[in-house]
């Protein structure tokens, strides 16, 4: 039986403009009267998560920031933030390389100090609470910054990424879109966040249901007894996990929710 069901959010759950499919409140509503945790998994911030699903907001567990931060009910469950003393060395890695723009992503509010366009624009609508501040420097100590998203206009993340592991071996950097990667806390994944969910709640893994497109969603399908990826996963999730529904464009997570429904969630 399905007691918890997580799911990744762009490129998975939402449309290719960013939409929520329209079912998936009452979809929400339903699993929640069969006792069934809902999360939103995604890098997303909680100000972000919490505005999108609003009319649901008491009914789920948010895991934030690529699971840096887990959320219920507007008390914090778990959050794992970046020391102090590894962000300064950081972003000066990151404003070393050619094309890519730093955003420090707090608890309560995400940072930039470029003006680099689309760079702005793409960070203030997809942070609700985002603030653009002369120097990022001086955000350092006056909020937990759950991760450093990264901006790579040249859209080829996976090779920043490359390089910024080696520049940054005491955090952890993973590809989270073509032109976006995010530094984190070396510890820090979804598949963390899930298991902090499992034991807070009793949930054993053969009870949790996971949907992800990328490899940040990597982990947290693996913790997920039943793993399902769209038909528009990046190419090397797909051979991992298996599991392919219908694309985002197609609704391929709400398929398989009214699917799980019509089965009493039993998978």
């Amino acid at each position: 039986m399905i007691k918890l069901i997580a799911t990744d959010l762009d490129g998975t759950l939402l449309n290719d403009e960013k939409q929520l499919p329209e079912e998936i409140f009452d979809l929400i509503r339903a699993f929640d009267e069969r006792g069934v945790l809902f999360a939103p998994a995604s890098g997303r911030q909680y100000a972000n998560l919490r505005d999108l699903f609003a009319p649901v907001e008491d009914k789920l567990l948010f895991i934030c920031e690529n699971g840096a931060l887990v959320k219920y009910r507007g008390q914090t469950l778990h959050m794992n933030p970046i020391r102090d003393s590894y962000l300064k060395a950081a972003l000066d890695e990151v404003r070393a390389l050619p094309h890519l723009f730093p955003m420090l992503c707090g608890e309560q509010t995400a940072y930039i100090e470029s003006d680099n366009e689309p760079f702005c624009r793409y960070s203030m609508a997809a942070y609700t609470s985002c603030k653009r501040v002369p120097s990022l420097d001086a955000v350092i100590g006056k909020e937990n910054i759950c991760k450093i998203a990264v901006y790579d206009e040249t859209r080829s993340a996976e090779r920043c990424i490359k390089t910024l592991q080696t520049r940054l071996p005491h955090l952890r950097t993973i590809q989270s879109g073509l032109d976006w990667c995010d530094v984190t806390a070396s510890e820090v994944s979804k598949g963390v966040a899930i298991r902090v969910i499992r034991s807070i709640f009793g949930l054993a893994r053969e009870e949790c249901l996971g949907f992800g497109d990328h490899m940040n969603d990597y982990e947290m399908l693996l913790e997920c007894g039943t793993a399902y990826v769209p038909e528009n996963a990046f190419p090397p999730l797909k051979k991992l996990i298996g599991g392919i529904i219908p694309s985002n464009e197609e609704g391929g997570v709400i398929i398989k929710l009214k699917e799980l429904l019509d089965m009493g969630g039993k998978e």
